[in-house]
């Protein structure tokens, strides 16, 4: 188990990595400040989740593959921007992707601690949205999981499919691959439905 945690850890950085560049990039932040906005979107939701959990090292720190990942991801996002542009909405693609595979990671991390349920889909949301938190507010931007985006939401629904399908006897494979693909799913097809939840706000007027 913890090897398939390793191999979505590793993806997910990759894909949240790129996510991160391509946002630094459209600040027309310098290299640099591209790497270290890929690192902190790849790493971030990550690392707070390995805090919360006092017996746990920080997952980079003890495996530097994790930041050789992020470099490359970080520098072919450089070099293929203008192919990437092309693409539609790439930026929330990869930060689908990333979003997915973080929840998951997360989920079972919790799982592995012996955490009650709704604790490890807390770790999980942590894991797959705090990084684009930290993300957004270091370029100066609204964290798109406090907007209307259902985003946050994703993460929740996909952490609950998860525990279900734990309680079932379908082997490892199915069981990661199903939520993942869902929270992909339903991510991208917010996006491009331009679903949202309403705003809640105070009135004012008298």
């Amino acid at each position: 188990m913890n090897l398939i945690v390793d191999y979505i850890s590793i993806i997910g950085s990759f894909a949240l990595a790129i996510s991160g560049a391509l946002t630094a990039m459209d600040k027309k932040f310098d290299p640099f400040g591209v790497l270290i906005i890929a690192f902190v979107s790849a790493v971030g939701g990550g690392t707070i989740r390995d805090m919360l959990i006092t017996q746990r090292d920080v997952f980079w720190l003890t495996s530097p593959s994790y930041v050789y990942i992020i470099i490359v991801g970080a520098v072919l996002a450089i070099i293929f921007r203008k192919k990437l542009n092309y693409m539609a909405k790439p930026l929330l693609i990869f930060d689908a992707i990333g979003l997915g595979l973080f929840t998951i990671t997360g989920v079972q991390i919790g799982i592995e601690y012996e955490l009650s349920a709704i604790n490890c889909i807390i770790l999980g949301t942590i894991t797959g949205s705090f990084g684009g938190v930290l993300r957004d507010i270091l370029v100066n931007e609204i964290p798109v999981i406090f907007k209307k985006e259902i985003y946050a939401t994703v993460c929740i629904l996909g952490g609950i499919l998860y525990i279900a399908l734990n309680k079932t006897n379908l082997p490892n494979i199915y069981l990661q691959v199903i939520p993942i693909v869902f929270i992909v799913t339903a991510r991208i097809v917010v996006i491009y439905k331009n679903i949202s939840l309403p705003s809640l706000y105070r009135d004012n007027e008298k």
